[in-house]
């Protein structure tokens, strides 16, 4: 169950006192990764090419510790499990948010992306998980290549945030540039490369 934590008693206790109160505490890294290994996989075994990467987000931040504490409103809140978001397009021809628990086993939460995003397409209604798990959002903008986007401080929504487009294809490999934003108060940089290095690792050890 998630609980409050006292800053003081966490390796964040620094970064609460400097950023809590920042006008802009959120930070954005760009990263082109090579997703070649994720396509393959994706034709070879019929499983969609977005699922295939949440997934991965999930397997890449369930081991870094950082992503287990979460500023919310003005405290610090401790997790213990972590989900991944994904936009869904419903019936209506718009957009709703669809959490999904990570699961070490793919096809487990294969099984579950397919459910769930089924069930907000067709209900309109928003999936949340933000009262049990820290919750990794993302947003992939498929209408388009891009070569990175800036969320938003909203001061409300301080959970990382991960945005891409189409990947792109040079010579016989595929690129995708993601944006990952996150709460300074979270994680600091180091924190954040450690993340997206896992991630591509994640990505090509994936079978």
């Amino acid at each position: 169950m998630p609980k409050e934590v006292d800053p003081k008693d966490t390796t964040r206790a620094a970064a609460y006192s400097l950023w809590m109160k920042a006008p802009n505490p959120m930070v954005t890294f760009f990263k082109t990764f090579d997703v070649t290994n994720l396509i393959k996989v994706s034709r070879k075994r019929s499983l969609k090419f977005n699922m295939l990467l949440d997934y991965c987000i999930g397997r890449a931040a369930v081991n870094v510790k950082e992503f287990y504490i979460l500023p919310v409103g003005d405290k610090l809140i401790q997790y213990d499990t972590i989900a991944v978001n994904t936009i869904v397009k419903n019936k209506e021809g718009e957009v709703s948010s669809c959490d999904l628990s990570y699961d070490t086993d793919l096809n487990k939460f294969n099984d579950q992306y397919l459910k769930h995003t089924a069930q907000v397409a067709e209900s309109c209604q928003d999936r949340d998980l933000s009262k049990s798990s820290m919750v990794i959002g993302t947003s992939a903008i498929i209408d388009t290549e891009i070569d990175g986007a800036v969320g938003m401080n909203s001061g409300i929504f301080n959970n990382p945030f991960i945005i891409w487009g189409r990947y792109k294809k040079k010579w016989f490999r595929y690129y995708l540039t993601l944006s990952f934003q996150f709460h300074h108060t979270q994680m600091d940089g180091a924190h954040a490369g450690v993340f997206l290095e896992n991630l591509q690792n994640e990505i090509n050890m994936l079978k």
